[in-house]
């Protein structure tokens, strides 16, 4: 190996070169720098519902039923069910399943899990993961689009047919794919570090103390302080309300005056109008032990959840009324379905809508009471 030390020649008591012009001594070196590799996994997945399974059968080996294509690390990806099996050999005796890059890509790495969901409520799932443990090889790397991890014998056909796995002639797949990235984290030598916001804390705060109120909501008796300019900054019912009926000679009226006002509302309960303020100062939902409580037997219309929607849809708060459809959407389920979409249809929620007519499609099929209530409540 060479020796990349340069050679000196000449005395040894000559001063070093640089020395004489003026330059900066070696020991005035720059401040160090550093910087960090950080490779992990871009998760998500896609629930894949096949119904109709029976009917699939016959379709002839190779041929596949595919799901909904779905975004996982800027790559789309599908799920490929081959009811026949995937090849010649595999022909009546198991079905398969794979995962395919869906969109262009080269070398594109990740890891996968397939889980055939028990639909006997005992959580039996078939889990087939590559999270929870190592690769010898590491990632597997998809090369091209088309490219497709699975297993040719997922599950033997006889065995399927009379599993728990198999409900009302349906199937459900659950696919998590992983995208391997690697991000580099640069250290600047002179940085400094800028905490999060925290206006939502001072707001709240400002609600808590009641500081320079200028509005009282008389809500069945009970009282809520407030302050008009937080409220139609929030929401352009309130702004409304406050300013946009107001002359300058009534401003100026009350600011001599200078008594607060005190509004009365009388179509919604305390415990929902609290809740309204508190998105208005805080930006965030009441815990979910608040929107929880109800009785079992309780209408969606009549839950705090419901309630809170419909006071987002009146003071023309669109993003409480986001939060709204986004808890409501978690508990939909067969029973609550026709309900919770004619929430959404009288309140305007469109996306708890959409939601609840996906769940319809891929749920109720056969069940013909459901299916005519929906069409009842989506015609009005």
């Amino acid at each position: 190996m060479e020796d990349d030390d340069a050679g000196g020649g000449g005395g040894g008591d000559a001063s070093p070169p640089h020395a004489a012009s003026g330059a900066a001594p070696r020991d005035m070196a720059a401040s160090p720098t550093s910087s960090r590799s950080v490779t992990q996994t871009v998760n998500g997945s896609h629930r894949f519902v096949i119904k109709g399974y029976s009917l699939a059968k016959g379709m002839g080996v190779g041929k596949h039923i595919a799901s909904e294509t779905f975004t996982v690390g800027g790559y789309q990806w599908a799920i490929y069910f081959y009811p026949d099996g995937k090849n010649p050999e595999d022909n009546s005796a198991y079905v398969s399943v794979f995962i395919a890059l869906a969109s262009e890509g080269t070398d594109v790495r990740a890891l996968f899990e397939l889980t055939l969901l028990d639909q006997s409520g005992k959580d039996k799932h078939k889990v087939h993961s590559h999270f929870d443990r190592s690769l010898e090889s590491g990632p597997y790397t998809l090369k091209y689009r088309g490219s497709m991890w699975g297993y040719k014998r997922f599950f033997r056909r006889t065995a399927l047919e009379t599993s728990d796995f198999l409900k009302d002639d349906c199937l459900k797949i659950n696919c998590t794919v992983g995208v391997v990235i690697s991000t580099m984290d640069y250290s600047k030598p002179h940085s400094i570090h800028v905490p999060e916001s925290d206006i939502c804390y001072h707001f709240g705060t400002l609600l808590d103390s009641q500081d320079g109120v200028d509005v009282i909501f008389d809500v069945a008796g009970e009282k809520f302080h407030a302050h008009k300019l937080v409220l139609a900054a929030r929401s352009s019912f309130f702004r409304s309300e406050f300013f946009d009926h107001e002359s300058d000679e009534e401003n100026n009226e009350a600011d001599m005056d200078n008594e607060i006002k005190e509004i009365v509302i009388d179509d919604m309960e305390p415990i929902v109008f609290k809740a309204v303020l508190h998105f208005i100062y805080k930006d965030n939902l009441v815990g979910d032990d608040e929107l929880s409580v109800s009785s079992s037997d309780c209408s969606i219309f009549d839950t705090l959840a419901g309630k809170l929607l419909a006071a987002a849809d009146k003071y023309e708060l669109p993003r409480l009324k986001l939060l709204c459809e986004s808890y409501l959407c978690k508990d939909i389920s067969v029973n609550s379905v026709a309900t919770t979409l004619a929430l959404a249809d009288r309140h305007h929620a469109m996306e708890l809508k959409s939601v609840c007519l996906k769940f319809a499609a891929e749920n109720l099929a056969g069940k013909m009471t459901a299916h005519a209530s929906l069409l009842f409540i989506t015609s009005i």
